[in-house]
């Protein structure tokens, strides 16, 4: 069974960029699709980007085009989602997920414990 844990969240400025990261483990996890969501305060669990298992074909949510980059190493099993220009409008917590393709939080089938992200003004 895939496994994921992100790691890197944290408290954060406007204007900063950081670099979220999720490791995945498990048989077959190579093979598998990954994506990131985010889940404000009060909020429904928004859909960031996902990425295919070889890394070369991505899909990004229309807000999110330009500020957000989605990455993959296959070698090291890993996604990273890197932020620039951060707001306050980004706090949220940030889930990895695997085994889905594209905007819709059902279609995933393993989740992270989410890694929380505060944007301060």
């Amino acid at each position: 069974q895939v496994q994921l844990v992100e790691s890197w969240g944290g408290l954060v400025q406007a204007g900063d960029s950081l670099r979220l990261s999720c490791a995945a483990s498990g048989r077959g996890v190579q093979y598998v699709n990954m994506g990131w969501f985010r889940q404000a305060p009060g909020k429904e669990r928004e859909f960031v980007a996902c990425i295919n298992w070889s890394g070369v074909t991505t899909i990004y949510a229309d807000s999110m085009k330009g500020r957000f980059r989605i990455s993959r190493d296959v070698a090291k099993n890993t996604v990273e989602l890197e932020i620039n220009s951060l707001k306050p409008e980004d706090t949220a917590n940030y889930y990895c997920a695997a085994g889905g393709w594209g905007s819709g939080a059902a279609e995933y089938v393993v989740w992270g414990q989410g890694a929380q992200v505060t944007v301060s003004s």
